[in-house]
């Protein structure tokens, strides 16, 4: 993650209320087992190909320009592209973590990403505003990438 800033901490799920379910742990396809065995070490990986274009979701092959792609880590950092705030949810594993704020981040490698943003608060969240990979742990090997403010 540019050389110094090392793995994660993965972070422990909040207690469940009675009656609330875990988050689900991805059931990962052939192609995105390293992306999610490397969440469960507290990286985030995207995919660059030799031509230097990165992407994720994984593929056998770049999507620009069709040569073979290679994980790598990323830097961890991006910047809210867009936002909602989710205020009820039918689902026992999300209502107990109302209101959730659903973004799209852009990754400083490129590629975009739907996540949560966490450790703030849904009235203070800004397009533009630059967040950090922070790590969720759903299962014993994998967690969720969500994003939390860079300090100012």
């Amino acid at each position: 993650m540019n050389g110094a800033e090392g793995p994660r901490r993965v972070h422990d799920a909040p207690p469940l209320p009675e009656k609330a379910k875990p988050r689900e742990a991805p059931s990962p396809d052939l192609e995105q087992v390293p992306f999610w065995d490397a969440t469960g070490d507290g990286r985030l990986l995207v995919q660059r190909c030799v031509n230097g274009h990165h992407q994720l979701y994984p593929r056998a092959h770049c999507i620009t320009c069709r040569e073979a792609a290679e994980w790598v880590d990323a830097s961890g950092f991006a910047t809210v592209y867009s936002f909602t705030v989710l205020r009820q949810h039918f689902s026992r594993s999300l209502r107990h973590l109302l209101p959730l704020v659903v973004a799209l981040v852009d990754l400083d490698e490129g590629p975009r990403l739907m996540t949560n943003l966490v450790n703030v608060e849904p009235e203070d969240v800004r397009v533009g505003m630059r967040v950090e990979v922070w790590f969720e742990a759903v299962s014993d090997t994998a967690a969720l990438p969500m994003f939390t403010p860079v300090p100012a």
